[in-house]
């Protein structure tokens, strides 16, 4: 099920698609200067290109500058000058507005895509228990007798859910008789498990971990499918996982129950606006805050640290800023893991100190509210 750390990870990877896309609107801006002073060759009158060329070194470096500094339009004494600049940064705010809003968007709808992953993996078993049952070369009786998965073949959730989001293999039968023939049956511990004498319930039951976890989720072309589907799979693999694992768990075969289907998060309007406020906060950080991680950084310029750290820092200030209810500790825990994890081997301990630092400064400003008993001195 979703935790606030993937939560966390799949906000990072969206502000690192969002930014960049932004150094790309910002070369095309410079493309654009470069376009509005070229000469035109279908003209009749004469190009003077030293002096288009003198304007296009001019917009560029005004353009530069300004964008630097923060603005978001410039004065010019030259009228196509001004405004080949003005027209830059319109496109820029316009173009980068679109992308923000594109990105939120994806973000949330490929969260909930991880449902559908989830009712895609429980469901392969059924299908090759279809191929199983037809297969007269070697008796699968074993297999198709296994209480977990004659559990998932009689679950009729199951089979809506997997109607219902198109995750039901049934449009895919070449390639779900490939996989059984390839690599279930090609299997080492398939292979014994069919020959087994008695098996007992627990038997069963790590057989069928096994079938997800590395038959099915493991090193193996079924796996590989699912990384070519799925944009983020090597993040969401692990919450399906961890999900499929928590169903097979479920589900007592001594007892009147049956398997259970998880949701993906125990409150979805919760995390889904924890993910957009969170979101929402990076990309619109003041430049004060960008300031504050500048002078932090042993007077390195924000734009030259690895773009993946300054992203952690710039959601864990986003984060000890609007989310009065989260701990200091809590967050700066939380993107040191992040670090760790996706950036390089220095910055985990760089982020520490940098965040630590920072968190202070503002607790000592009064920018830093916590509300909530335990929240005031967690720091």
């Amino acid at each position: 099920m979703l935790n606030r750390r993937s939560l966390r990870i799949k906000v990072m990877q969206s502000l690192f698609a969002l930014e960049q896309c932004r150094d790309a609107n910002y070369e095309l801006c410079l493309d654009k200067i470069n376009e509005t002073f070229a000469p035109d060759l279908n003209s009749m009158e004469v190009q003077d290109k030293a002096f288009l060329n003198s304007q296009k070194k001019t917009a560029a470096k005004l353009f530069e500058k300004a964008f630097a500094s923060g603005e978001h339009a410039v004065e010019h004494e030259d009228p196509k000058i001004q405004k080949a600049v003005n027209d830059c940064f319109h496109f820029y705010t316009t173009q980068s507005k679109k992308d923000a809003s594109f990105f939120l968007k994806n973000l949330i709808s490929e969260v909930e895509r991880i449902y559908d992953h989830y009712i895609a993996v429980l469901s392969l078993p059924v299908a090759f228990a279809e191929v199983a049952a037809v297969d007269k070369k070697v008796s699968h009786k074993n297999f198709l007798s296994n209480a977990w998965i004659k559990a998932l073949q009689d679950h009729e959730e199951l089979r809506k859910q997997a109607l219902k989001l198109g995750k039901h293999w049934n449009d895919k039968q070449d390639k779900v008789k490939s996989w059984f023939r390839d690599v279930v049956r090609q299997d080492s511990e398939y292979l014994v498990y069919l020959d087994r004498k008695t098996i007992s319930l627990e038997d069963q039951k790590k057989f069928v971990n096994h079938l997800f976890k590395k038959v099915i989720l493991g090193k193996t072309i079924i796996n590989e499918h699912f990384e070519e589907e799925v944009l983020r799979w090597a993040e969401d693999k692990e919450i399906v996982k961890g999900m499929v694992e928590k169903s097979v768990k479920s589900y007592d075969p001594a007892g009147e129950g049956k398997l259970t289907l998880f949701t993906l998060s125990v409150n979805w309007d919760e995390d889904k606006e924890f993910i957009e406020k969170l979101y929402n906060s990076a990309t619109s950080l003041d430049s004060y805050y960008k300031d504050l991680i500048a002078q932090n950084t042993r007077n390195w310029e924000v734009d030259r640290l690895p773009l993946t750290d300054r992203m952690i820092l710039e959601m864990a200030i986003a984060e000890l800023l609007v989310f009065p209810n989260i701990p200091v500790k809590v967050t700066i825990n939380e993107y040191i893991e992040l670090a760790k994890n996706y950036s390089t081997p220095n910055s985990r301990q760089f982020i520490n100190g940098i965040l630590d630092v920072i968190a202070k400064d503002l607790k000592e400003k009064g920018t830093l509210k916590k509300s909530g008993r335990g929240l005031i001195d967690n720091k």
